[in-house]
């Protein structure tokens, strides 16, 4: 049961990171077509997500040692 669980977490996470990369990549393309500039996806919801998804990693490396 315990299994059944734990594909269940990682199927949502999975999802998760799929809607939020795919909502970032739309960002990405209306910000070509008005020709913004790069870094103008990275101030949307989903860019400030990413970010903060990425350094998540490093805050708990560095919390931990």
């Amino acid at each position: 049961m315990s299994a059944v669980i734990s594909l269940l977490k990682m199927a949502a996470v999975l999802i998760a990171a799929s809607l939020l990369g795919n909502l970032f990549l739309s960002e990405l393309k209306k910000a070509r077509v008005l020709q913004k500039p790069w870094y103008a996806p990275y101030l949307t919801l989903p860019g400030l997500l990413m970010i903060i998804a990425l350094f998540i990693p490093v805050v708990v490396w560095i919390f931990q040692h």
